[in-house]
């Protein structure tokens, strides 16, 4: 709606995962190189944590576009007990026909499956987004699929990213077992201050932006509203982009993103940091300063 307005080429604050859109900040370059150790190391299992909207899919998006050409791969998003077998989410993930009537025919299926790979001199990766809905049962099915890995290769991978409710999982007692086989282990924390007006001005260079949209105080802004949270960063700018477009100017400033969260926060969809708004104001001042 605004793109043409603003002279971009698409729109910079989506809310889809998008890879090529990564904005590879300290940590995020630091998860992104725990993923690629584990896999050349060949450890058993790799675990992504980090909060809501922190980026974790991005970047598993990201690494699934980098990995090298040898390498099957077998991708679970959102894996639920109801919606079946956790053996049958894997079969799927990789294109197997599933027996849903015989786990035992599933399991042996898999294991040809990973095997045939191996003698072709293919890895197999298996990821398992949103890894935190994963009961402490499928937890220990996983656990028992590693134990198909030989003594000198690893036929299987596996990689685990979710929410901190994930190590909450993997930290009782009764999974000790699957807790010591993980190889490497990143969390995925929130932006600073400059980290964030840095991800603001990559995303929109991205789409071609060629002069700054967002003022030194509307960065500031947005970080004291979001706590660099990268969903809830590009939430905003994408609002206050369409604000500024309304209002017909071509920049944002500190008092339009302090007008869209005071206007979001009237509607009930609180979505951001709820303070008193002349505090903010004064609050990003300080912030902004620093920047």
């Amino acid at each position: 709606m605004y793109e043409r307005y603003f002279g971009l080429t698409g729109k910079p604050f989506s809310l889809l995962p998008e890879a090529n859109h990564l904005f590879f900040s300290k940590r995020h370059q630091h998860i992104v190189n725990i993923l690629e150790y584990g896999i050349e190391t060949q450890a058993a299992f790799m675990v992504v944590t980090g909060e809501v909207g922190a980026g974790k899919t991005t970047i598993i998006r990201h690494f699934l576009g980098h990995l090298p050409e040898k390498v099957a791969v077998g991708l679970i998003t959102n894996p639920s007990q109801r919606l079946g077998s956790l053996l049958g989410w894997i079969s799927s993930a990789f294109d197997l026909a599933p027996h849903a009537d015989d786990e035992a025919k599933m399991y042996h299926g898999f294991v040809e499956f990973l095997l045939a790979n191996y003698a072709k001199g293919l890895r197999t990766i298996l990821i398992i987004d949103e890894a935190q809905n994963l009961s402490a049962e499928m937890l220990e099915e996983l656990r028992m699929l590693s134990n198909i890995n030989n003594e000198q290769d690893m036929l299987l991978q596996i990689i685990l990213a979710g929410q901190p409710e994930l190590l909450e999982s993997l930290n009782r007692q009764e999974l000790r077992q699957f807790a010591q086989r993980i190889g490497a282990h990143g969390h995925l924390t929130s932006l600073t201050p400059s980290e964030t007006r840095d991800y603001i001005g990559h995303r929109l260079q991205v789409v071609g932006a060629t002069s700054p949209i967002f003022s030194t105080e509307a960065c500031a802004g947005v970080y004291h509203f979001t706590g660099g949270i990268p969903r809830l960063i590009n939430l905003l700018c994408d609002q206050a982009l369409m604000y500024a477009f309304a209002e017909d100017t071509h920049t944002v400033d500190d008092k339009t993103v302090i007008e869209v969260v005071a206007d979001r926060n009237k509607s009930g969809l609180n979505a951001f940091r709820q303070v008193d708004m002349q505090q903010a104001a004064k609050e990003i001042k300080v912030i902004a300063a620093e920047l």
